[in-house]
């Protein structure tokens, strides 16, 4: 029992350390993304940044981390930006004349069958956060509006920002993230909650429900 308790712990630092390298990868990465109206207010926001992707990295096992921390360092070495690239492709829906005339003619077109593969993992996830704001509505109100037909200019549902980033992910990691969703679906465990079990820990609540019992104004966790 002692030797599993050391194993286990020794994994969660491994996970915590790899979860940190990307999370300083990403935020690297962010610094260099130009935004159309200026320098965004979160990218000098180093501190939530820091929980709100620890929270998503942490939920994830160690060779999905280790994989996308591969494709951060291989973009860097590339001359890529992974960030703007996400934010890019999330145009298509919030910004749909910009990126058909400036963003579409230079990005990479995700075709099939990954495509699909992208759109049913999607599925699964909007799903996931439905369930989990329904369960836990104040904290539900501090996320995302869900849905792409939601999305305006100044607005990016979760369903949007999620396709933005899978599109990011190389062939590599995104068959071990498609593997990671489809065994939390057989286990019936719900993604978003794990990811918002992170969030509230690192704000220093003891559970979800006792942040739920305080969210009276809603804090904006994801």
């Amino acid at each position: 029992m002692c030797d599993l308790l050391a194993t286990k712990e020794v994994s969660e630092k491994v996970s915590e350390k790899v979860s940190a390298e990307i999370t300083k990868l990403e935020w690297d990465q962010f610094q260099l993304t130009q935004n159309e109206g200026g320098r965004a207010n979160c990218q000098g926001n180093w501190p939530t940044f820091r929980i709100m992707r620890m929270s998503q990295f942490l939920a994830w096992p160690l060779d999905l981390q280790e994989s996308y921390k591969q494709d951060l360092e291989r973009a860097n070495s590339d001359g890529r930006n992974l960030i703007t690239e996400k934010y890019a492709r999330m145009m298509e829906s919030t910004a749909p004349e910009i990126f058909e005339r400036t963003i579409k003619p230079y990005i990479k077109p995700i075709l099939e069958p990954r495509k699909s593969s992208q759109e049913q993992i999607i599925l699964t996830q909007v799903e996931w956060a439905a369930d989990f704001r329904e369960r836990y509505p104040h904290l539900g109100l501090a996320m995302r509006v869900l849905k792409t037909s939601e999305d305006t200019a100044e607005n990016t549902s979760f369903e949007t920002y999620l396709r933005g980033e899978l599109s990011t992910y190389s062939d590599a990691t995104f068959a071990k993230y498609q593997r990671f969703v489809n065994n939390l679906r057989a286990e019936n465990l719900n993604l978003t909650q794990m990811i918002i079990a992170n969030t509230v820990q690192m704000y220093g609540y003891d559970s979800l429900e006792a942040a739920e019992r305080e969210q009276h104004p809603p804090k904006h966790i994801t």
